[in-house]
């Protein structure tokens, strides 16, 4: 069954406001910031440590992430770049390309373990976030985000996972040569400007609120 948290229980009162939830929106940078923190802190004695590290803009999205990868699940996950994701209602990175209807049923899901969790922000805007524990790094999710959507998703190699091997198994079968060295000090490839600390920008056209004068309020 697949993940999704419930809608509000009125008509038009959404559990969180688009405006709440970019309020909060840099919990996407903290995600990857710890690990990539830890990853930091523990290369300060050697500067010149090097890990391994996919290049978003090389990525086929060819799944040999999954497979290959020495740790089963893969240590390569799927993460999100807030500020480039649409929060479409229809998204290619979570129904299958054959979905007609927008909603949760197993037969319109993309993900084979049921890694993605859609949550209602206001109508018609949902957020998708990735639960790595159940993430095996298959790049449908990419694949889908890329051929339908913004390109919001894409696969990092985890450095709290990754054992960082003198030579990288996927690396060796990586169809867009996308898996090479980087400095530990910088050990992620971000897309987007999430990484960065800055809130996710929001969607298109956005609806107006009118209930609560927010004139002043800075976003």
């Amino acid at each position: 069954m697949s993940t999704e948290t419930n809608p509000p229980q009125e008509s038009g009162t959404p559990t969180n406001s688009r405006r709440d939830f970019l309020k909060n929106g840099s919990r996407a940078m903290v995600a990857l910031g710890v690990a990539g923190g830890a990853v930091a802190a523990t290369s300060t004695s050697d500067e010149s440590e090097m890990v391994w590290q996919i290049d978003p803009t090389k990525c086929t999205m060819c799944g040999n992430c999954a497979t290959a990868c020495v740790l089963s699940p893969s240590a390569v996950k799927c993460v999100h770049a807030y500020d480039v994701c649409g929060y479409c209602k229809l998204c290619g990175g979570y129904h299958n390309s054959s979905a007609l209807v927008p909603d949760t049923a197993a037969e319109n899901m993309l993900c084979p373990t049921d890694a993605i969790v859609r949550t209602f922000i206001e109508d018609p805007y949902y957020e998708y976030s990735i639960d790595e524990d159940l993430c095996i790094g298959c790049a449908k999710c990419v694949k889908g985000c890329d051929d339908f959507g913004n390109g919001s998703l894409y696969l990092q190699i985890r450095h709290n996972i990754c054992v960082n091997c003198n030579q990288c198994a996927i690396a060796n079968v990586c169809e867009g040569d996308a898996i090479s060295r980087v400095p530990a000090s910088a050990p992620y490839t971000p897309k987007g400007d999430h990484f960065k600390g800055l809130r996710p920008s929001p969607p298109t056209e956005a609806p107006q609120t009118t209930d609560t004068d927010t004139s002043n309020e800075s976003l």
